[in-house]
């Protein structure tokens, strides 16, 4: 999921044309957004129209149930994002571009006028978007090309439709399409300019926040099994990511070494990252088939991979803790989020880390 990939994008266009270099990219990203918008139809219409297969009249109406409970008990933003569907006919709505230096996880940075700074590169062509990640590669990055089936404007398109459902996530298995819903809606009510791991966190905050809460109350006993097991493998994941993000950090910080010794560091923790993981997926079992998609992340990673993924885990536990602290009340919690968002990033990291630790 990144997030306003396309906002920042699609202003930065309007306020480039008497000459920028990067204008080329901007318009592609315009135009992108552009077709989706096009090709968005509302849900109630289409719902009106016999000949849709009952698969997707079924999904339709389950989006639409999710979009309800987000206004009425998550207290996320009633506008029309997510009242309308588009397909795209392809199995990605983006293709995100991030890159690292060869012995750090910090990721590199593109500012926009309007989302400020963020560490990923977004393009509606795969072809366009591995392009960019050679030319990173050659400048001596680590580069992730990955594909992204969601992304929020931020609520700045609301006007002309707001962000719509897409094929591209409508078949998620139902407490994934309720957290994905969830999420993108949570980067409609607080946004932090140059703080890509603040927004992150925070959408992904509210997605668990929400998306248990779904399943709890809304989510019949067949949808509870299947997203528990969608779950756990996801959960296993990202821990055995955690903790070889930090064997790299560790190993990264450490004063005196030399590039070689750094490199063969990088080799080991990267040789035990893959051998953990199939250990891991020996235990948990399942299907083949269920394990594609981590399979090629674990064929894959790199330091742009860890960077990437840590925007997205590493203050979860802080906004968890602020929520719990807010009396699990969501106005509350937005407000104090809100609050947060007006300090300094560090001293809003800061304070996260804090409230997670006690």
């Amino acid at each position: 999921m990144g997030a306003a990939a396309v906002a920042g994008a699609a202003w930065a266009a309007t306020l480039c044309l008497s000459g920028c270099a990067n204008l080329g990219y901007y318009w592609q990203s315009v135009e992108g957004h552009l077709s989706i918008m096009q090709a968005a139809r509302p849900v109630r219409d289409l719902l009106q129209e016999p000949q849709i297969s009952d698969r997707l009249r079924q999904r339709l109406v389950l989006s639409q149930r999710i979009r309800d409970y987000a206004v009425r008990e998550l207290h996320l933003p009633d506008n029309p994002s997510y009242r309308r569907y588009a397909d795209l006919h392809r199995s990605a709505a983006i293709y995100n571009v991030t890159a690292a230096p060869a012995y750090s996880l910090e990721l590199k940075t593109w500012c926009f006028p309007v989302t400020g700074c963020v560490g990923y590169r977004g393009y509606y062509s795969e072809a366009k978007a591995r392009a960019e990640g050679d030319q990173l590669a050659q400048q001596g990055y680590e580069v992730s090309v990955y594909p992204v089936t969601a992304y929020s404007t931020l609520g700045y398109m609301n006007w002309a439709g707001g962000d719509p459902l897409l094929n591209t996530f409508l078949g998620y298995p139902e407490g994934e399409l309720a957290r994905l819903i969830f999420h993108e809606l949570g980067h409609q009510v607080v946004y932090a300019k140059d703080d890509t791991t603040f927004n992150e966190s925070f959408a992904t905050a509210v997605e668990r926040l929400g998306g248990t809460r779904w399943l709890q109350t809304q989510a019949g006993e067949a949808a509870r099994q299947e997203y528990a097991a969608y779950d756990e493998r996801r959960r296993l994941f990202r821990e055995l990511s955690r903790v070889t993000r930090e064997r790299l950090q560790a190993l990264y910080d450490t004063p005196g070494m030399t590039p070689q010794a750094k490199e063969e560091g990088k080799r080991k923790v990267m040789e035990e990252f893959r051998t953990e993981y199939a250990q891991m997926k020996a235990k948990a079992g399942g299907e083949p088939a269920v394990w594609r998609g981590y399979d090629r992340w674990v064929r894959e990673a790199n330091n742009a991979f860890f960077g990437a993924q840590a925007a997205y885990d590493e203050l979860v536990p802080g906004f968890e803790a602020l929520f719990h602290a807010q009396g699990d009340d969501f106005p509350r919690f937005y407000a104090a989020v809100k609050k947060l968002a007006e300090l300094p990033k560090e001293e809003r990291h800061r304070q996260l880390k804090e409230a997670a630790g006690g």
